[in-house]
């Protein structure tokens, strides 16, 4: 039997090396969980200190004694758990799992969970019971922990990424691989500019910002163009909103705190925010309808109308507006079209409203032109460019643009000419919802326009 609170193996007869012995004592007391060990017939030969700091003994109180019964187990617990303990030396496997209720040298109890196993001797047979346990609930905790983590890397109904410190994917479920099109293997060790087309750089900086300061207060939402599999970029680039939490990972297993990555949770929400937006917008737009009604109320001048109607409906929603209108009112306009232009915002300040010059000229559109077609169609016509190189110029469009909308005006079954909205590079394309919104604002002004032709 060796000496107390040196835990090293028990040699009956022989002096082990005092380096050696010293050594293990030090890496048995620095173990994580409590270890104490029996020889064959039952006597504590270790115990070390994560066993004294739970139920209380000391090593020189513990090692020695014969069985735990009457100091750290009831007498009438004793007999059934010392022969579950030193059974396992007979055990298959040689290995089991108990829960005790073990005293404490202040007379408590304490539930533990302990793993015993058997210890060869020199001959292959038992020749002891090493025991490591800690307390049921610390225990639970743990499991319940990993639990968690195979529950949130199962199938959850979120995405859940564990992102290194290096900013890139070391771990990610079901559903983060299915909302990055790809698979969990594929996603792991590549840098998130392989995965996300747009709003790679917005997450890198989130990421980067939690490593350093932690976790922020609030979830954060995320607007990302996830890249096609293939690798180019996607054929109609899909933007997605992710609202995104993070938690920092520290080991604790050091005196300083060593950011081991960050947990990023995630869920998509995009069809949330957009049927958000276009509830704002469609407010924000109505509000402007009003507001351009009571300030037209005030107007002698129809033309005047008209403009101020423009000058309303370019906020928030176009740079540049266009009124050109036919020489006379045309129930079906007939080929050649030619339009006369009466107003337009000034070309080096888009935003501001469209001014009437004093005296209209010919506009000399090109055939094909979208507010020929406009016209022609007595309808809507959207153009989009790709293009820089004099695509808007060709159009006699101020330079910049990328997007248009040339509407007909319409009044009493007749066509008295066309507004074209125009954006520049910086905002998204004119789609179904703005057309609709540009014919509401075309039936005012042309109302406007045909009354200016009527009292004038």
């Amino acid at each position: 039997m060796t000496a107390p609170h040196q835990s090293g193996p028990a040699r009956h007869g022989a002096d082990p090396d005092t380096d050696d012995h010293d050594l293990l004592a030090a890496l048995l007391d620095g173990m994580d969980a409590a270890l104490c060990a029996f020889d064959a017939d039952g006597t504590v030969t270790h115990w070390n200190r994560e066993a004294e700091r739970i139920l209380g003994w000391s090593a020189e109180e513990a090692v020695g004694r014969r069985g735990l019964a009457g100091w750290a187990l009831r007498k009438a617990d004793a007999e059934e758990a010392t022969e579950r303990l030193l059974g396992v030396m007979k055990a298959p496997g040689r290995r089991q799992v108990d829960e005790f209720a073990l005293l404490t040298k202040d007379g408590g109890r304490i539930l533990v969970r302990m793993q015993s196993s058997a210890v060869p001797g020199a001959d292959g047979g038992p020749s002891g019971v090493y025991c490591a346990f800690s307390e049921v609930h610390t225990q639970i905790d743990l499991e319940r922990s990993v639990a968690l983590s195979e529950a949130l890397f199962g199938d959850a109904s979120w995405g859940v990424v564990l992102v290194d410190a290096d900013l890139r994917p070391a771990l990610a479920n079901a559903h983060a691989a299915r909302a990055l099109r790809s698979s969990r293997t594929a996603v792991l060790g590549r840098p998130l500019g392989d995965l996300l087309e747009q709003g790679a750089e917005e997450l890198e900086g989130a990421l980067q910002h939690v490593l350093a300061s932690g976790a922020p207060p609030a979830p954060t939402e995320l607007w990302v163009t996830v890249r096609d599999p293939g690798g180019g970029p996607t054929p109609v680039p899909e933007r997605r909103c992710w609202r995104s939490g993070f938690l920092r990972l520290a080991t604790p297993l050091v005196e300083e705190p060593v950011p081991l990555g960050v947990a990023w949770l995630f869920l998509d929400v995009t069809k949330t925010r957009l049927v958000e937006q276009e509830s704002a917008r469609l407010r924000f737009r109505g509000s402007q309808l009003h507001r351009a009604g009571r300030a037209v109320a005030e107007c002698e001048d129809p033309m005047e109308a008209a403009a101020l109607y423009m000058e309303f409906a370019l906020a928030g929603f176009a740079d540049h507006a266009l009124i050109d209108l036919l020489s006379k009112p045309e129930a079906v306009p007939e080929s050649p079209i030619r339009l006369i232009r009466a107003a337009a915002t000034p070309a080096g300040a888009p935003g501001q409203a469209p001014v009437a010059p004093a005296g209209g000229l010919p506009v000399p559109y090109a055939d094909g032109h979208p507010a020929l077609q406009a016209v022609e169609r007595c309808g809507s016509v959207r153009a989009v460019s790709d293009r820089t190189d004099g695509w808007a110029a060709v159009r006699k469009w101020p330079e910049g643009t990328r997007h248009a909308l040339a509407t007909a005006l319409r009044s009493r079954g007749r066509t008295v000419g066309v507004v074209t909205f125009l954006r520049g590079p910086s905002r998204r394309p004119f789609d179904r919802a703005d057309a609709t919104y540009a014919e509401d604002i075309a039936t005012r002004v042309a109302a406007a326009i045909d009354l200016a032709a009527v009292t004038g």
